[in-house]
């Protein structure tokens, strides 16, 4: 008799420790991410500081002012602050249990970055036709460098938030996928104020 009186506090005790246990790996997890965004902080302050070191080194070649199209470039940059903007709708309707807001604000997100993407491999490859390659000279070496790391991190941001919007399709909005959310929020922000200084430092002091 005992032993059954006991038996429903032992449940109630183990899927404490085992609430408790999932909690305590969804901060760990949250805690990888900053960990994982410091150190992406610094490759890009490397990348830019590289990029600042190497800018006059054309050897010989084009400049910065003589191969930049500025039009492009700032099409682009209203796209990414769109896609920036679109990401924290997204936040706002999750919180307030809006699913298919999410989803649908995640999608637009997903869709303003491919066409980011677009747009800067539009730019490479016409660069590349013009006959300013990576290993045409320094400068462009740190350019493409730059640019294109930014832009690998703005494609696994398409993929990593489609793969949630598959995850909030099949399973809704959960501890879970709140937390995935919120993650990819910060990281795609991040992506644009990393491109906010490439904007600036790149393009801006480049053809001024």
């Amino acid at each position: 008799m005992s032993n059954h009186a006991n038996h429903p506090h032992s449940q109630a005790l183990a899927h404490e420790a085992g609430h408790d246990g999932h909690h305590d790996l969804e901060e760990l997890r949250k805690f990888g991410f900053w960990i994982f965004l410091i150190t992406d902080c610094i490759l890009f302050s490397v990348l830019f500081a590289t990029y600042l070191v190497l800018h006059h080194s054309t050897a010989g070649g084009p400049d910065a002012k003589e191969i930049f199209e500025m039009p492009g470039v700032i099409v682009e940059t209203f796209i990414l602050l769109t896609s920036s903007f679109t990401s924290g709708l997204a936040v706002l309707a999750m919180n307030v249990g809006n699913r298919k807001g999410l989803i649908g604000w995640l999608i637009v997100t997903v869709l303003l970055g491919a066409c980011f993407i677009g747009l800067e491999v539009s730019e490479f490859v016409k660069l590349v036709h013009e006959g300013h390659t990576i290993s045409t000279s320094a400068f462009l070496s740190a350019f493409f460098t730059l640019v294109g790391t930014h832009g690998l991190h703005v494609t696994v941001g398409i993929f990593w938030i489609t793969g949630i919007i598959i995850q909030l399709t099949r399973h809704g909005i959960t501890p879970v996928t709140k937390r995935k959310v919120t993650i990819t929020s910060l990281y795609w922000h991040f992506l644009d104020v990393v491109w906010i200084f490439v904007f600036t430092i790149v393009y801006l002091m480049g053809v001024m």
